[in-house]
């Protein structure tokens, strides 16, 4: 069990998006999903809460996202600060945790964690990356059905025409067939942040750098909007490590993700819908 947090942390929720945003910063390519958030259309949907120690200096924060099943947990700062957030501010009962092994560690004793997924933070900016040139075009919303038709090898769900409205997507046709996209996450502009996420190719195409392509293409278009670009990898998918040291990514952090149930219960409630949609989580596919 967890260790008691000192009793001189106190939490509370929080609103104010400077005073978010200032701690966000501190470690802005950690937060960079949070700092894409904080601007975006589903800030309205997001609750943010901080620690704070005995002279008031703030120390952890959490950000629980109202969306669908599951909701996104973020947890940053001070492991025993995200505690004191969880145990009284935000409780979500069921969660999609992205934190650290030490924050996990931290709130062990508030919620039942399934077993972790490593995600290596990789980053790069104007400075370090090294583009591959090809032959990646910019998608529009009418390549939504085929982007769809694409990404339903190995994603669940399909995209709205939105999605390449807003944000920033590539991809590379053999025969006039897309076979390989790379996308956007988040764009946070004011914040100089984005991350680059959604990179698939069909299997019959994989091997032949067109993954590195897209992601290129993408970074390359973030890169003249914003100065720090991040994407999230599986630590065991060797290839595409390989492909985004190529671009000039370097690995900033560490991460885990998992589910997380409150101890208190509840779990039964989402454990049968999970089953019934059949829930994955995308990786990159190369």
């Amino acid at each position: 069990m967890a260790a008691l947090p000192s009793a001189e942390l106190h939490a509370r929720s929080v609103s104010n998006r400077d005073e978010i945003a200032a701690f966000l910063r501190t470690d802005r390519r950690y937060a960079a999903y949070a700092l894409g958030d904080l601007d975006s259309q589903t800030r309205g949907r997001a609750r943010w809460g901080m620690a704070f120690d005995g002279t008031g200096a703030a120390t952890a924060l959490a950000m629980h996202l109202d969306s669908l099943v599951p909701q996104p947990l973020f947890l940053m700062g001070d492991p025993d600060g995200c505690r004191a957030i969880l145990a009284s501010v935000i409780k979500p009962r069921d969660a999609y945790l992205l934190s650290t092994p030490a924050h996990d560690e931290a709130i062990a004793d508030l919620y039942e964690l399934e077993r972790a997924g490593e995600l290596l933070r990789m980053v790069v900016d104007e400075d370090s990356f090294s583009p591959f040139v090809g032959s990646a075009e910019r998608l529009v919303a009418a390549d939504i059905d085929e982007l769809n038709r694409l990404y339903q090898l190995g994603y669940r769900a399909g995209f709205a025409a939105s999605v390449l409205e807003d944000g920033i997507y590539y991809g590379v046709r053999v025969g006039g067939r897309l076979v390989s996209a790379a996308g956007t996450h988040v764009i946070n502009p004011r914040e100089g942040i984005a991350v680059v996420g959604n990179v698939m190719t069909h299997t019959d195409y994989r091997g032949h750098d067109l993954a590195k392509m897209v992601t290129s293409a993408v970074t390359a278009e973030l890169l003249r909007r914003v100065p720090d670009v991040g994407l999230n990898v599986y630590a065991e998918n060797a290839p595409a490590i390989a492909a985004y040291l190529r671009l000039g990514y370097r690995e900033h952090c560490r991460l885990t993700e998992r589910f997380a149930r409150r101890r208190s219960g509840g779990w039964g409630l989402i454990r049968p819908l999970r089953e019934a949609m059949r829930i994955t989580w995308p990786r990159d596919q190369r």
